[in-house]
């Protein structure tokens, strides 16, 4: 299916931000920035990532709708906007202020989209079908599997992150650092000491509503679950929409022609699943966006 390598960003970046990512209200800019067209996708070739060193900080391969995640910490489904937005991709590279942590980097960010693609979003709150992840009666099966130790932080500088995620038509993988890990390949998804909340963000991309991690599991864990050929197909199809990707017709009706039976018994297997629900969610709408950035 030719549009696997544009949906590897659509697995990825829900875990990639989590990682790289924390919050912090103030205004405040990279030092210096530079922003570029990545260019057309090579068929069968796609590698994006973050990566932090010491004041480096660089995006490879990410469309405006990553950056906005970024920027704002929020899930795709709650960016509201133009296909555009998810179809066109940018580099970033950027020198972090020194004195600064991580915490800055999104406030960074949404000044540099302010800047450079004059964004303008407003906030909604609208209620969604969602899905919601919880334990299953008896109990959740899953063994802990914690985090690889983390280097030492330097003061005053953000810790160092190498996060990237590669795709081609055999399948996806997304490595988060620490040993964390996501693949979807071979009729299977398998997860590695991901959080229950990173399970659900990864799912998201896969089904046709949005999910929300209400187990309440506190860990770290490893998941594997067997897909049908059918469910596999579908659940790529949907993650290629959800990053953008214009489907003919004839190819979206076959993510509704499967049941996702193999989704929820490989779910139930580990003690949990996806029970329908609604939910009030915040939703940013994207006012205004250039294509095309000024100029570094």
């Amino acid at each position: 299916m030719r549009f696997n390598t544009r949906v590897v960003s659509a697995l990825a970046f829900s875990c990639i931000l989590s990682v790289a990512f924390g919050q912090n209200p103030s205004k405040l800019e990279f030092e210096v920035a530079s922003v570029k067209s990545a260019g057309p996708v090579v068929p069968g070739q796609v590698q994006i990532g973050v990566h932090i060193d010491g004041a480096q900080f660089s995006a490879s391969y990410m469309s405006l709708k990553d950056l906005i995640r970024m920027a704002f910490q929020i899930k795709d489904y709650q960016i509201s906007g133009q296909d555009w937005l998810a179809s066109d991709r940018f580099t970033l590279t950027a020198k972090i202020p020194a004195g600064s942590s991580q915490k800055d980097l999104p406030a960074m960010m949404r000044a540099l989209l302010e800047e450079r693609f004059h964004l303008k979003v407003h906030q909604e709150k609208k209620e969604f079908p969602v899905y919601a992840l919880v334990v299953a009666k008896g109990g959740a099966k899953l063994k802990e599997s914690p985090l690889e130790p983390e280097d030492a932080a330097v003061a005053g500088k953000p810790r160092n992150v190498d996060v990237t995620a590669g795709g081609s038509a055999s399948g996806t993988t997304v490595s988060m650092g620490r040993g964390s890990s996501f693949s979807m390949s071979g009729d299977k998804i398998e997860v590695h000491k991901l959080t229950m909340t990173q399970v659900a963000d990864l799912l998201a991309r896969f089904l046709d509503k949005p999910v929300v991690d209400l187990t309440e599991l506190p860990a770290t864990y490893d998941l594997t679950l067997p897909l049908t050929p059918e469910d596999f197909r579908a659940m790529q199809i949907r993650a290629a929409i959800t990053a953008g990707v214009q489907l003919p017709p004839q190819v979206m009706q076959l993510a509704d022609s499967a049941s996702g039976d193999s989704l929820h018994s490989g779910l139930l297997a580990a003690g949990l699943k996806l029970e329908p629900r609604k939910a009030p969610l915040d939703v940013f709408v994207v006012d205004s966006a250039d294509k095309t950035p000024s100029a570094n």
